[in-house]
């Protein structure tokens, strides 16, 4: 059960890192609060694969010219989904937004099926179905919200199936190495995927919008936070992905919409309707399910 234990820890951590994000998003515009999550978050990837090494007591594992187009794959489809989520969270609540986003486990299962062969148990497949419902019911509008926000679901959607490729295009390089516990080959593809995002967001950023960039450097203190956050986060999804099913670790993640209860009612002041209550619940149930297969 280390994947669950790992899985937890990530999806706090990512919590907490969304938030800091979308605090930044109005200094520092949707692209340069991504940016923030790579630029900053890539030294504490190298430390975390340093450190990995002195615990498992692996080299680095070989690294193939044949690997890099999968981790560009991820990567790029992380930057996307990363950018579009803060979009969705500028037009809707934290809740909401986050809520958008983690459509993402059937997205996943789906593509786990297409690309990597993982079957799922009928048992997986009702508690991500139960799970998912109750996402849905947390992004439920609000009576008197004005109904849905197109714009802010669709960017949701989006930014779940971008965040469910790169789950299955990490999952598929994790397992591509050669050699190496998990732990260490985990590690490897985390460092690898975020020095491509941290060097291609700044050629870009240095391309378009040098003053974002500036900006970046600027406000350094909370993007090194961010940062922080964001790699501790990643090195615990990586993890996960090591050990089980890519669909199982992002349903299990749905907890990270609890969590995004209490940091909105704690820094955004958004109050829960009885409909959220239904949809946490109902989240609870789907993986409480997930667990006991």
């Amino acid at each position: 059960m280390l994947w669950a234990l790992f899985t937890v820890i990530a999806a706090l951590s990512q919590t907490f890192r969304n938030a800091l994000q979308r605090d930044l998003t109005s200094k520092l515009g949707v692209v340069g609060a991504t940016h923030v999550r790579f630029l900053f978050g890539f030294p504490f990837a190298v430390l975390f694969l340093g450190i990995m090494t002195l615990i498992t007591g692996d080299t680095v594992p070989a690294l193939s010219l044949g690997l890099l187009p999968t981790v560009a794959v991820a990567a790029l489809a992380q930057i996307g989904a990363t950018g579009l989520m803060l979009a969705a969270m500028q037009s809707k609540s934290f809740v909401v937004a986050t809520a958008y986003t983690k459509t993402e486990p059937v997205l996943v299962a789906l593509f786990g099926l297409v690309f990597l062969g993982e079957h799922l148990s009928w048992g997986m497949a009702g508690a991500i179905g139960i799970a998912t419902l109750g996402v849905l019911l947390t992004a439920w509008p609000k009576n008197g919200s004005g109904g849905w926000s197109l714009p802010a679901l669709a960017l949701g959607i989006t930014s779940a199936a971008l965040f469910a490729v790169s789950a299955v295009a990490f999952r598929a390089a994790i397992h591509a190495l050669p050699s190496g516990s998990f732990g260490i080959r985990a590690s490897t593809i985390l460092a690898l995927g975020l020095a491509f995002q941290s060097i291609s967001l700044s050629i870009y950023l240095a391309l378009t919008n040098r003053a974002a960039l500036v900006a970046i450097l600027k406000l350094w203190r909370p993007s090194l936070i961010a940062g922080f956050m964001g790699a501790f986060a990643s090195q615990f999804w990586f993890l996960g992905f090591a050990l089980v099913p890519a669909a199982k670790v992002r349903t299990l993640a749905l907890i990270e919409v609890f969590f995004a209860r209490v940091i909105s009612g704690k820094m955004f002041s958004e109050k829960p309707t009885a409909r959220e209550g239904l949809g946490l619940v109902l989240i609870v149930i789907g993986v409480g399910v997930l667990l006991n297969l």
